[in-house]
């Protein structure tokens, strides 16, 4: 059966295109229901405080992190978004003296205009964030090496060796309205995907890489970064892709519930628990990543229902 035309952009792929059974089975679910979905190699927690959700947040960096050796330097895959917990991040290293020469820290993507991603002058560079919001402000004596800092710019092969070079134990992010980890959008309804987006086997191999964006990633974060000036977003990304997170030892979602709404952190959860990988919903895709885990701040998983405004 022919699958649905988008009702966000009828040129792309989205979850919209989904069996609307399982668009109904997700709108159906509790938070209770949520926890429930947990199985082997796919965790959900829940936080109750806004406190409780960022600090632990936090501390997987640090966890992470206080692992890395001179024999075995380790790393974090970091965000953007959730960002609140990068000022903790700093703080809990310089209050516990944690020196960061061995740990790697990989950016999760960057902008892109004219062909080229974004300088970190860039009022929206993610690069820009890491650093403001965490590395610049961990005292310089624990500071990370220079040269452990692994941006997606410039030489995006040499990004995706680093992986090879230095475990990345832990890839940490949030979900998109689209239903993306980091910039992995689903990809336009044009050539070859014209009738059926590509294979959760064929999206898998897709390395670091250039990316169109969808039009709801750029609405998106024109409201979460930008004021809702969506003139200031642009609409293309580097990011990591798949090969980068199937080397990563755990990948850890948060939903703070303002980033994705309270029908997207349900669809993705169930996708990935009764593993329905999709790539018109590239979070699914984890749904065969060995060690994922889905975290939730309780007041924001909110309920999926009629709520006139």
């Amino acid at each position: 059966m022919a699958r649905a035309i988008s009702k966000l952009a009828p040129e792309w792929w989205d979850y919209t295109t989904l069996d609307s059974e399982i668009l109904n089975d997700a709108a159906a679910l509790t938070a209770k229901d949520l926890l429930e979905l947990s199985r082997p190699g796919f965790k959900v927690c829940i936080y109750d405080t806004v406190e409780e959700f960022y600090t632990a947040e936090a501390l997987e960096y640090v966890e992470a992190w206080r692992k890395a050796t001179p024999d075995n330097p380790v790393g974090v895959c970091g965000p953007i978004g959730p960002t609140e917990q990068l000022p903790l991040v700093a703080r809990i290293v310089n209050a516990i003296g944690l020196s960061l020469r061995d740990a790697h820290f990989w950016g999760m993507d960057e902008w892109v205009e004219n062909g080229k991603t974004v300088s970190p002058r860039h009022p929206l560079s993610f690069a820009k964030c890491d650093r403001e919001m965490c590395f610049d402000r961990i005292m310089p004596k624990l500071r990370m090496p220079a040269k452990n800092m692994h941006f997606p710019t410039g030489d995006l092969a040499a990004y995706t060796r680093s992986y090879d070079q230095v475990k990345c134990l832990l890839m940490q992010g949030g979900q998109g309205e689209i239903k993306h980890w980091a910039f992995n959008d689903p990809p336009k309804r044009e050539g070859a995907y014209a009738d059926a987006p590509p294979s959760p086997t064929e999206f898998r191999k897709r390395a670091a890489r250039l990316v169109d964006l969808h039009p709801v990633t750029i609405i998106q974060n024109a409201r979460t970064s930008g004021g809702g000036n969506v003139a200031m977003v642009p609409t293309r990304a580097a990011t990591v892709g798949p090969v980068e997170t199937w080397k990563s030892a755990k990948v850890s979602i948060w939903h703070p519930g303002h980033h994705d709404n309270p029908f997207g952190m349900r669809l993705t959860a169930l996708m990935i628990a009764k593993r329905i990988p999709d790539s018109s919903v590239p979070m699914s895709l984890l749904a065969d990543h060995p060690n994922v885990q889905f975290n939730y701040l309780r007041r924001g998983i909110g309920e999926v229902a009629v709520d006139m405004h």
